[in-house]
């Protein structure tokens, strides 16, 4: 990934900080900002960056309630009321992408958390397209313009969100598939404002904001896609909607956590969702020497080369 592009999107996320914030946010060097992944923000300690997975504190100066109320107010534009629904899952996508993440005291209704009141802490994450990260890996999953159903499999950090999204735009752009995306943290197109803040690709339709057993539904009865995309399987509910959607024709592409097929086989749910005989591809992500690697088996282990 270029360089430049990678300090680029440190330098926007710092631009929704508070000025004084921002100011000890830029004493980073050049090769720490286009590393960084996240900006903590913790009332009553000070700001830190994550950074290769360790947090460096920026100054001896605590936060304060009023530096998460700005970033707040800076990344909606003082709109806060756009982003009240968005708020009672915890988190915010603002302008350019980058997803605010938030903690304080929940406010609750009959059991159900409607919003947070108090904030204590906040993280900016810092998302970044690597376009081209997916080249190693559609040859092996898309054979004479068919496509398989594909499942890709890492441990947290290890950038399977950004593989999708590389995948969707592929699939969407170059071999012309009508997707679907089912973006329930608003992750993969980082939407804002109705417009994809990542190149998801021309022919791709997204829906954000809703759970992705939900999502997948209404994708299938609104917009005919071929492949419907989604991040992070995590509940029994999710496997209905993808048994649903193979039983309409549509192939899937979906990320776990988890290190290997090994991994998967270990948890009840994966377990359950290996069962469906949907996916009859998998792609583990591995790092080697701080270089990410992408390995794709079929439903036997055997690997799948282009």
């Amino acid at each position: 990934m270029d360089e430049a592009y990678r300090i680029s999107r440190f330098d926007g996320a710092v631009l929704l900080l508070p000025q004084t914030l921002r100011c000890r946010a830029r004493q980073l060097s050049s090769k720490q900002r286009g590393m960084a992944e996240e900006v903590r923000l913790r009332v009553g300690q000070p700001m830190t960056v994550l950074v290769g997975g360790t947090e460096i504190p920026l100054g001896a100066e605590n936060v304060v309630p009023r530096d998460l109320e700005s970033v707040l107010e800076i990344g909606t534009q003082a709109s806060m009321h756009s982003v009240r629904d968005s708020l009672r899952r915890g988190f915010v996508t603002l302008r350019g992408g980058y997803r605010l993440g938030l903690c304080g005291t929940a406010v609750t209704e009959h059991g159900q958390m409607t919003g947070l009141r108090c904030l204590s802490s906040a993280a900016l994450r810092i998302s970044r397209e690597i376009r081209g990260a997916a080249e190693s890996v559609l040859p092996a999953v898309v054979r004479n313009g068919k496509f398989s159903s594909t499942l890709i499999l890492s441990p947290p950090g290890m950038g399977k969100t950004t593989l999708l999204r590389d995948m969707v735009r592929l699939l969407s752009d170059r071999y012309r598939f009508r997707v679907a995306v089912a973006d329930e943290r608003g992750e993969i197109a980082a939407m804002y404002e109705g417009r994809p803040g990542m190149d998801v690709g021309r022919r791709t339709d997204v829906l954000e904001g809703c759970g992705k057993a939900e999502g997948t539904m209404t994708l299938l009865r609104a917009m005919n896609p071929e492949i419907i995309a989604m991040d992070e399987i995590t509940e029994m509910r999710d496997l209905e909607a993808i048994r649903q959607a193979s039983y309409c024709g549509v192939k899937l592409l979906a990320t776990v956590h988890a290190e290997n097929r090994e991994g998967l086989i270990r948890r009840p749910l994966y377990r359950e969702l290996l069962a469906l005989e949907v996916f009859s591809r998998f792609v583990t992500v591995e790092n080697h020497a701080g270089e990410r690697r992408y390995t794709v088996t079929d439903e036997e282990g055997a690997l799948c080369c282009g």
